[in-house]
């Protein structure tokens, strides 16, 4: 008897192992696709904002606002929930944060004012804060083989550039055969779809438990996180440097983050170990996060600007123009595994920032009027390069952490994307800005009064143009399209030198990619081995 209960357990250890294995590529599809909406909702309001403000009328601030809600509260939670995700289970925390992402989608669709499209937007943000370091810590914890992993995290990235990259297209397409509501509506039945698949095939996972949850220490670094994003924000907008509006928030969540990290360090049980940023690939591959987000997203923005602005395009044409870097970055998501077990995450990321530099560089070519050819290669090269350096970043950074900490390294990795964003947008933005407002000093027959709005912005400068009218307004506009092109050549240089900057110190980063045999299996067949054997002893 006891031995054909020894041979039943066998048995079903083997068929679960067996289950745990295929199932993880469902999960990885699961996890994906739930990105796919949290990364596509970064990025599909901004084509609806002009629709928005025809409708809601919201003051200048109340706009802002409906822009900005999301990210902020975003990146300010996402070390309080990966961190939490660890300790509570991190799928219990993603499916939280899929009911919460469709609820507050349905108060967006259903918003009647700009304070209510506001409170739906912070909403949408805590929802993705959940959901975002919970996909990719689950990720961790689904593939312990750091081969499979890297393939996984390749179709990871890939997604999340795909969703960011597609939100002005799908939303330009929503916005124009419906309405501005349409970019909300389409996560509801989406969610309720992912709840019912997340709770049957994501397997749950946890991290360590050894003592209490330092729930003032994770207060402390949302606190820190938002009064940093939220400073780097105000400064991106045009600010003054000293403008206490910005400088008082950063410094104040500087501080407040100085607290976290001496907090940390002096706990038993830490929300972070900070050790890990002792390890030269961890910390590395966090700086590489933030120096690629740095240089790129700002640019991305004035890019939009310019294809919409100077070359004329509807939001729906400029993000269809946009498209090889889309599919450049998801060929370089799929491939990415077999090309860091081929060359390495040093060669990978140092390669990926010099080749996006290359590409930033053949941008400068671009004038004031339209070279199909040369912005399609430029952003076919942009996106592989990009992609490449962020996945072998991502790949680095998740296998150096420990799988017990795989929430709060994927939170610091997501919080130092987020950082990177802000920061690029502020750094780029004032160095267009410079660039860009002496070009229109002294423009025959403008007042200087009219010449100083129309150093603002691009766009204020038409609208000023729009009212002088005659051989005045018609200087002003190509005075203005030429300042904003020798602007854009400034900034991509600027750009392209951080980029040569972080080719740099990626190499530090290990030469090799060091694949060992996982341990103990993934979470599910540690889960199934353990139901297997309780039920084998109670048998015999």
């Amino acid at each position: 008897m006891s031995g054909t209960s020894t041979a039943t357990g066998r048995l079903r250890r083997r068929v679960a192992t067996v289950r745990a294995r295929t199932n993880r590529w469902v999960v990885l599809v699961v996890l994906c696709t739930s990105l796919l909406l949290v990364a596509l909702d970064s990025t599909i309001l901004y084509v609806a904002l002009p629709s928005v403000t025809e409708d809601l009328r919201p003051t200048s601030v109340e706009l802002l606002w409906i822009g900005d809600a999301y990210p902020l509260i975003c990146a300010s939670l996402l070390i309080l929930f990966g961190t939490l995700g660890d300790r509570v289970g991190r799928r219990r925390i993603l499916l939280l944060g899929y009911a919460l992402f469709g609820a507050a989608s349905a108060l967006a669709v259903l918003a009647d004012s700009a304070q209510v499209l506001i409170l739906a937007r912070a909403l949408l943000g805590i929802g993705g804060a959940m959901i975002m370091p919970a996909t990719l810590s689950i990720l961790r914890d689904v593939f312990p083989d750091r081969r499979e992993r890297a393939v996984a995290i390749g179709v990871w990235t890939a997604v999340a550039a795909v969703g960011a990259a597609t939100g002005p297209v799908l939303g330009g397409f929503l916005v124009e055969h419906f309405w501005w509501g349409s970019v909300f509506l389409i996560n509801i039945p989406l969610m309720a779809v992912m709840l019912p698949l997340c709770r049957i095939l994501v397997p749950e996972s946890k991290g360590r438990a050894d003592g209490p949850w330092d729930l003032f220490g994770a207060l402390l670094a949302a606190l820190g996180v938002l009064g940093v994003v939220y400073g780097i924000k105000e400064l991106g907008i045009g600010r003054d440097p000293l403008d206490a509006a910005a400088v008082l928030p950063f410094l104040a969540g500087l501080a407040l983050l100085v607290l976290f990290v001496r907090r940390q360090r002096r706990r038993a049980h830490p929300l972070i170990d900070m050790r890990l940023f002792s390890r030269a690939a961890f910390s590395t591959s966090v700086g590489c996060i933030v120096i690629a987000m740095l240089a790129l997203v700002g640019l991305e923005l004035i890019a939009v600007q310019y294809l919409q602005l100077v070359l004329g395009m509807s939001p729906l044409e400029t993000g269809l123009r946009m498209l090889p870097l889309t599919f450049a970055a998801m060929i370089a998501g799929v491939i990415g595994s077999a090309t860091l077990r081929r060359i390495g995450p040093r060669a990978m990321v140092a390669c990926g920032f010099t080749l996006t530099a290359c590409a930033v560089l053949l941008l400068c070519l671009m004038g004031e009027h339209d070279r199909p050819w040369l912005l399609g290669t430029g952003f076919v090269l942009l996106g592989f390069g990009f992609q490449s350096t962020l996945f072998g970043a991502y790949e680095s950074m998740l296998t150096e952490a420990p799988a017990d900490d795989a929430g709060g390294a994927a939170a610091i990795g997501e919080t130092s994307y987020q950082l990177g964003a802000g920061m690029g947008i502020a750094l780029l933005g004032s160095v267009m800005n410079a660039a860009y407002a002496p070009g229109l000093t002294h423009v025959t027959g403008v007042p200087a009064a009219a010449s100083g709005a129309a150093g603002h912005s691009l766009g204020e400068a038409y609208q000023v143009a729009a009212r002088l009218g005659g051989g005045a307004g018609a200087a002003l506009r190509d005075a203005a399209r030429a300042a904003f092109v020798h602007g854009l050549h400034v900034t991509l240089v600027v750009s392209a030198v951080l980029l040569f900057l972080g080719a740099v110190a990626a190499l530090r980063l290990p030469r090799r990619m060091e694949c060992e045999a996982p341990a103990a299996g993934d979470a599910q067949v540690r889960e199934a081995r353990g139901s297997s054997r309780a039920e084998s002893s109670s048998v015999g």
